[in-house]
């Protein structure tokens, strides 16, 4: 497909079950609503359940709310077992829901806010629903990054919770980092399946309400150039909706927008940050993941695996 992929590009969803994190606006609700345009069953997964049964309200074909707390591991497990309860299959797990430039404050487990909602809520979510992917041919994990994984951005295996040392920025580029070395990690776990990949995408820059706590010398020079660098919501949704849909997209891949810098435009394949395909890093990181969060994947790693697969 050329580079002007749009929601006209999505094939026929139906009878797909799609479960999309933080989905009662913004990103998430513009990629909620194409797929359920399309015919998915679609599951708002979202922590305030009224804002998501405004928003379920508002969209058309089979939608649903699920109460999910990324910043609560028991409730991540909760919403699992509900989900688990309804269905037998899930076709696309859509990790939307994150937080941005938050002032230094932890999850209720005590992880760090934007590792432990964008990262570790996902990681463990992802794990507890995975079983009920593998058996269905087509199957996606594709999990939002951002182009904010570039800067001031490592994984500080040393302080992964920033105590010693917190920045804004700093915590917000790890998350974003950790969503794409998940994705690389779990998608050489899931070569041997042959029926479910792990994709990634990232929005470029959207006017969402993601970014209300930027600092004062990033929120300002945004607004005056808004109208420039920024694009609406439905078209941040279209590399998450390519990288869930488009029939050719491999596994291990990363979609973003096609204009200068990422910024913005139709969805295409792009590239990472060099660290970010450091094998060696994914692997450190993926075991820590699984001592924070207790989840255990019914996946193993598997290095000689190829990192990209149909």
């Amino acid at each position: 497909m050329g580079e002007t992929w749009t929601t006209a590009n999505i094939p026929d969803q139906r009878g797909r079950v799609a479960v999309v994190t933080g989905a009662n606006t913004g990103l998430g609700y513009e990629t909620a609503k194409a797929l359920a345009e399309r015919g998915a069953s679609v599951v708002l997964a979202v922590r305030d359940v009224a804002k998501g049964e405004r928003a379920a309200a508002g969209l058309t074909g089979d939608v649903s709310v699920q109460a999910l707390d990324l910043t609560s591991l028991d409730s991540v497990r909760a919403a699992a077992a509900a989900l688990r309860s309804r269905f037998d299959r899930i076709d696309l797990l859509i990790n939307n829901a994150g937080v941005m430039y938050t002032p230094q404050q932890t999850t209720r487990d005590g992880f760090e806010l934007q590792f432990g909602t964008n990262h570790l809520g996902h990681f463990a979510f992802t794990g507890l629903l995975l079983d009920l992917m593998l058996p269905v041919p087509g199957s996606r994990v594709v999990t939002v990054s951002s182009v904010g994984h570039r800067i001031r951005a490592a994984i500080h295996f040393d302080d992964l919770h920033l105590e010693r040392s917190y920045g804004r920025v700093t915590a917000y580029g790890q998350s974003k980092l950790a969503n794409l070395m998940f994705t690389y990690e779990l998608q050489r776990r899931l070569v041997p399946y042959g029926t479910i990949v792990a994709v990634a995408a990232h929005p470029g820059v959207s006017s969402t309400e993601l970014a209300r706590n930027s600092p004062a010398a990033l929120r300002i020079p945004l607004t005056w150039l808004a109208p420039l660098i920024t694009q609406t919501p439905a078209m941040g949704a279209l590399p998450t909706l390519r990288a869930a849909t488009d029939p050719a997209v491999l596994g291990g891949q990363y979609y973003g927008p096609g204009g200068r810098y990422e910024v913005k435009g139709h969805p295409r394949l792009v590239t990472s940050s060099p660290q970010s395909y450091d094998v060696a890093l994914q692997q450190r990181l993926w075991a820590a993941s699984e001592d924070l969060t207790g989840v255990r994947f019914p996946v193993r790693s598997h290095p000689g695996a190829a990192a990209r697969t149909r």
